[in-house]
């Protein structure tokens, strides 16, 4: 009876934290889904262009897969299942969102050529850090927003990212194993 409490009791604080990161993460990323539109748009006056629009739309696309995906690994882990839920619908936006991401960059910089200025190059920007979360959540870590990215970064350089491995292996251990 002791050793399942002692269990227990240190089991929970580490999915809590988890839980808690896994949490943050996907409110963060869906939050800046329409606050980043508002900051750009509302407050700083940028011009609703449709290169704008498309610019921003590739990004959006991004940060809803990464809310989804950090969803999802929370209920992976909460249900301590095996492998990450809605699998084959990540491994089909791996496909699928770099063709748009690339549609997107190839239209705003064709934009950016012909009229340049801030009814076009926002939309480029956009474009472009919709390919960097691409990057980001289907290949190589490239946020490092915590001291224990950051040493890792630098004693190990750059990994997979979650979903990368996530997306190769058979069946997922715990998130802070691997």
């Amino acid at each position: 009876m002791v050793a399942v409490s002692t269990i227990h009791a240190t089991a929970k604080p580490f999915r809590s934290k988890v839980g808690r990161r896994l949490r943050s993460l996907t409110i963060g990323e869906l939050v800046n889904i329409p606050l980043q539109p508002w900051i750009w748009f509302r407050v700083i006056d940028l011009p609703l262009t449709t290169v704008n629009l498309i610019g921003f739309s590739a990004f959006a696309a991004l940060l809803a897969t990464g809310a989804a995906y950090w969803s999802m690994k929370l209920r992976q882990l909460r249900r301590k299942q095996p492998r990450l839920p809605a699998r084959r619908y990540f491994a089909a936006a791996r496909i699928l969102l770099p063709i748009a991401t690339a549609a997107a960059l190839i239209v705003c910089a064709v934009s950016v050529a012909r009229l340049p200025g801030a009814s076009s190059w926002p939309g480029l920007a956009f474009a472009v850090f919709a390919a960097l979360e691409y990057v980001n959540y289907f290949h190589v870590q490239l946020m490092h927003d915590n001291r224990a990215d950051l040493r890792r970064l630098f004693t190990s350089g750059f990994r997979r990212s979650h979903l990368a491995r996530d997306l190769n292996s058979r069946s997922n251990p715990p998130l802070g194993t691997r």
